[in-house]
């Protein structure tokens, strides 16, 4: 299975993905938010959107970084599970709602931002919105162009 579009190394898909890259690592290496929860909530959204590319990725990194299976296994079905904080369950709940905005009619509810708002201050609910929008317009690249997913080493894009 290859992609349709090779994002990375076309000349135009290739300036956008170093642009959105940009800018998920403005908001992942501001300090604002646990690495845990910018994993979880890469994952995820991720998975809601059925990208097998950032879905492989995600979860390989949270392994990675010591987080258990336990933990990246149940991030999926995440309301029934115990493993996970009341903070992080917050930002799952808005990472979902924000992704599936079409399905809201209204959008994200005002009582799940009310209840992330219980857990992150103003700064950081900006952080998790832009995470949120950003791997949102990954995953759309990554399932439009089909990018199979797989084959990822965790630390393969840090250079």
């Amino acid at each position: 299975m290859s992609a349709r579009v090779n994002l990375m190394g076309d000349k135009i898909a290739g300036k956008a993905m170093k642009g959105i890259n940009t800018a998920s690592m403005a908001v992942i290496n501001s300090g604002l938010l646990p690495q845990a929860t910018i994993d979880l909530v890469l994952l995820r959204v991720s998975q809601v959107n059925g990208c097998g590319f950032c879905t492989d990725i995600h979860g390989k990194d949270l392994l990675h970084a010591g987080q258990s299976a336990t933990r990246v296994n149940l991030v999926a079905v995440w309301r029934e599970a115990t493993v996970f904080t009341e903070e992080e369950r917050a930002a799952l709940e808005l990472a979902e709602q924000g992704t599936r905005i079409a399905d809201a009619a209204g959008g994200v509810p005002d009582e799940v931002w009310a209840n992330a708002a219980k857990h992150y201050n103003a700064e950081q609910l900006a952080a998790l919105t832009c995470l949120i929008a950003l791997i949102n317009a990954s995953n759309r690249l990554g399932v439009i162009a089909a990018v199979p997913g797989g084959n990822y080493t965790p630390g393969q894009f840090t250079g």
